[in-house]
């Protein structure tokens, strides 16, 4: 009979094995919600999360929602081994609001990702002078139903002004939401023209809201917390790789905290996202395509 110690090893390259094959997976993923797929395995065994994660030129979203980047590239969280028994910590709530409000307006960046052109045809919004104050009505029109949203200047207004500077220009018009995940995180990811996740639109942006909250190093940017149902948030491969991709949170969803909150879902889109959700994926997965496509037809803001 094998002694404790031979089952604790054989346990543990039982999880060795398996988190290989889940890093491999997620390298040729291209896609931030990649980034959130390791989440789940993270809150079972109960360990310090280390996200890897490499450039990628866009916005996206990870195995999270979506969460999932728009870069060319990607990786996925990697949990220590260390860990010899499943934790029962719940994740950590979101910061609620910004504890220090920003300036009346902010300078933002939206330098060119170089070594990947917009998927489409776009100008990169104005970086001066933009606004923190307010929010904005938006509505997401889909082949699916209307998805209302309420975008925050006040929380992160450089990902605010590229949204709305890409749905002025129609960026978002006639694009696939590419991505439904069923486990662990329960999003719909967007905004990639290409539909394959990779897509951006040829610049990127910085991280705000809840990132820029916490200090730099801080153990709890590695660490999952709760992005409530009804947020809208930045897919990503990484600090700094914003782009187009989003993604809607239609349940609970267990992540870290570096990927950028920029406003909520209304209740009507919420029921249009259930029953995209309930329709479940193409290949029957917890992750991938809706099993219905779904097609975002025009992003409008109220005047």
């Amino acid at each position: 009979m094998p002694t404790n110690e031979q089952r604790r090893q054989a346990a543990k390259r039982k999880l060795e094995r398996q988190l290989e094959r889940r890093a491999e997976r997620a390298r040729k993923r291209r896609t931030l919600t990649v980034a959130l797929s390791g989440i789940s395995a993270v809150l079972l065994i109960g360990v310090v999360v280390a996200i890897v994660l490499a450039t990628r030129g866009g916005s996206g979203a990870s195995d999270t929602a979506a969460g999932g980047p728009d870069t060319a590239t990607s990786g996925a969280p990697v949990p220590s081994t260390d860990a010899a028994a499943p934790s029962t910590a719940a994740p950590a709530p979101l910061p609620a609001a910004r504890t220090q409000a920003l300036p009346a307006t902010v300078t933002c960046a939206y330098p060119a990702t170089k070594d990947q052109p917009a998927a489409k045809a776009n100008t990169a919004p104005s970086a001066a002078d933009v606004t923190t104050k307010g929010t904005v009505a938006v509505t997401m029109d889909t082949s699916a139903g209307a998805i209302p949203l309420t975008l925050d200047r006040a929380e992160s207004p450089c990902t605010v002004n590229s949204f709305l500077s890409l749905a002025k220009q129609n960026y978002f018009d006639a694009t696939p939401c590419h991505r439904l995940t069923t486990q662990g995180i329960k999003v719909l990811q967007c905004g990639d023209p290409t539909g394959k996740g990779t897509g951006g639109p040829g610049y990127s942006f910085a991280n705000e809201f809840p990132t820029d909250t916490y200090p730099e190093g801080d153990a709890a940017l590695q660490t999952p917390a709760t992005y409530p149902r009804g947020t809208i948030a930045m897919a990503n491969a990484g600090a700094g790789t914003n782009g187009s991709q989003f993604f809607l949170v239609y349940d609970d969803s267990p992540l870290p905290p570096q990927y950028t909150v920029f406003g909520t879902i209304g209740e009507a889109g919420l029921k249009v996202l259930d029953a995209i959700a309930a329709g479940g994926t193409a290949d029957g997965s917890g992750d991938g395509a809706p099993a219905t496509p779904v097609t975002v037809t025009s992003v409008t803001a109220a005047a």
